[in-house]
């Protein structure tokens, strides 16, 4: 018995997300079929003048967004933006550094320093317990 193998497929937007593009930005042909992973895995290593242009110029999707303005999701919620945004947006904002924005970025290094923190504390302890040290 031989085995049959079928092309593994996915939504559209599971697609979108895994390129980090806005889904209703991109091409009818893209939002209305699935796409393999072969598929995939072509758009991501040579892409097309479309997704080039949707990563350059946008609109993209709010963890785009965030990550460009240097806040979380949620910190773009609270600021209000609840919309994709063009990269030429994203510039404007930055550009402006309303209140919300400076909040949000500055909490959103507080929140590194602490994960940095806890990762080395983390790194502190599994060092002493390899060293057989007591746990303190």
């Amino acid at each position: 018995m031989t085995s049959h193998k079928t092309a593994q497929t996915m939504k559209p937007a599971t697609a979108a997300k895994k390129l980090g593009v806005y889904l209703e930005a991109t091409p009818a042909a893209f939002r209305e079929g699935a796409v393999s992973r072969t598929e995939l895995n072509a758009l991501q290593s040579d892409p097309p003048e479309w997704l080039r242009d949707l990563r350059r110029d946008g609109p993209h999707p709010r963890p785009v967004v965030a990550a460009k303005l240097g806040v979380s999701i949620s910190g773009l919620a609270r600021g209000g933006v609840t919309d994709a945004l063009t990269t030429e947006q994203i510039e404007e904002l930055k550009k402006e550094n309303p209140d919300w924005l400076r909040r949000e970025r500055a909490t959103q290094a507080e929140v590194r320093k602490e994960t940095v923190r806890i990762k080395e504390k983390r790194e502190e302890r599994a060092k002493r317990a390899e060293q057989g040290e007591p746990r303190v």
